[in-house]
């Protein structure tokens, strides 16, 4: 198995490497990750409201159930029946037990159901962070982009020296303006997908 390992080892080097120099799709796993984190979050916090819920419910009814005991206990001693009185109090004692194992699962789960909904809290707000900067990445790319296409237009022949437009072109430099606002545009519209 070493031969696997070390295969895996390098194609896990390999992706690393991929992704850091290409941060805008390390950025995109990060947000999948955080996506998915907050998804799981999600059903654990809805799976423990239910199971709070059961819980509460039990202990509930063995606390009226234990309030029942305890009326049968005094009328068995009013009653002068020992016999019953000490089988009651057996059958009280049984379910104050059984009544604090419930109300301490009853508040582990308000614990991990705190401590789940604090945790969706901050992947929430890492993905905010993830996200506004993959936008802001997205941005300087599309800028490198036309910066580079521009570039590449005045080292074609297409530069001012050329006599094609002068370097004090306005309609040029709109044109640059809103085509890069069109990009950054439509770059926000693929994000918010």
């Amino acid at each position: 198995m070493p031969l696997f390992d070390d295969l895996s080892q390098f194609l896990e080097n390999r992706l690393e490497e991929f992704l850091r120099r290409n941060p805008h799709l390390e950025l995109e796993v990060l947000l999948e990750q955080l996506r998915i984190q907050e998804e799981d979050t999600l059903k654990l916090i809805a799976e423990l409201k239910v199971k709070e819920q059961q819980s509460q419910d039990e202990t509930l009814s063995t606390a009226q159930e234990i309030h029942r005991w305890h009326i049968r206990i005094q009328k068995a001693k009013n009653a002068n029946r020992p016999d019953l009185a000490n089988a009651a109090q057996e059958r009280e004692a049984s379910l104050l037990h059984q009544g604090n194992l419930l109300w301490g699962q009853m508040q582990g789960l308000k614990e991990r159901l705190s401590y789940a909904q604090a945790l969706l809290h901050r992947i929430q707000i890492r993905h905010q962070e993830v996200k506004a900067k993959a936008t802001e990445v997205q941005a300087k790319r599309i800028s490198t982009k036309a910066q580079n296409k521009v570039q590449q237009c005045d080292a074609a022949g297409w530069s001012s020296t050329n006599g094609f437009y002068s370097s004090n072109d306005n309609l040029e430099e709109k044109f640059r303006r809103w085509e890069t606002e069109a990009e950054l545009e439509q770059m926000k519209r693929n994000m918010g997908k």
